[in-house]
């Protein structure tokens, strides 16, 4: 299998792009519109054929590659389907499989960062979006987050997952690249909470404040990135 992450410095987004081997279909997560030519480009040195594009959720910091990908490689677009977007060609539901050559993608319904976070599983691999991140979790504060539904997508589907499996995310502002459900268990300081309620009061006290550009990105992915 052909797996590559790409880092983001403006956004601090992991993008990845996932192949069965050299010379087959391709698949990639949350592509950001200004590295689109780092995309195209790895995708001709491996002499791979993009099919699929999948983004977690309607993101709030930077503004997704998925259109400008299809005009380019002709791939079809994915989201989840409780996405505000009309524009995505294709919309997943809970627990349906994605495939893409011979690899298996299953689709998990994750809300709590925003109404419409996925998270997607390909084999040990999970790939979290913003709901679960190394050491944190997805903010709650807009776009119909809600910090309820956060704790149960974590605690009630990710975190049921074997502790072995590798949590991709979606950002990381430390540098960190990889975790395990495993270590997210034992070592994020939000699931170290006893109740529901707890969780809650964390996440309703993190005092954030909102991306730059975020009604403009907002506004933008829901047409993934078509200007």
């Amino acid at each position: 299998m052909l797996f590559h992450q790409l880092f983001d410095k403006n956004s601090s987004t992991y993008t990845y792009l996932i192949a069965s081997a050299k010379g087959r279909e391709a698949l990639i997560i949350d592509p950001v519109l200004e590295n689109i030519e780092q995309y195209i480009k790895l995708l001709n040195e491996l002499d791979l054929k993009l099919v699929k594009v999948i983004d977690t959720h309607i993101h709030a910091d930077h503004i997704t590659a998925a259109s400008k990908l299809k005009d380019a490689t002709n791939c079809t677009t994915i989201m989840g389907e409780h996405t505000p977007s009309d524009t995505v060609e294709i919309k997943v539901k809970d627990d349906e499989i994605i495939y893409v050559d011979k690899l298996e993608i299953k689709v998990i319904y994750t809300p709590g960062h925003t109404k419409d976070s996925y998270s997607f599983l390909m084999n040990d691999y999970l790939f979290s979006g913003d709901t679960l991140l190394i050491n944190g979790t997805g903010r709650t504060d807009f776009q119909g987050g809600n910090s309820k539904d956060s704790y149960n997508s974590i605690f009630n589907r990710l975190l049921k997952l074997p502790e072995e499996t590798l949590l991709y995310p979606a950002h990381d502002y430390n540098g960190q690249t990889v975790s395990t459900i495993g270590k997210e268990k034992k070592f994020n300081p939000r699931l170290q909470v006893n109740s529901v309620n707890e969780y809650i009061d964390i996440m309703n006290n993190l005092n954030l404040s909102k991306p730059k550009l975020m009604d403009i990105n907002v506004a933008s992915n829901i047409k993934l990135g078509a200007t």
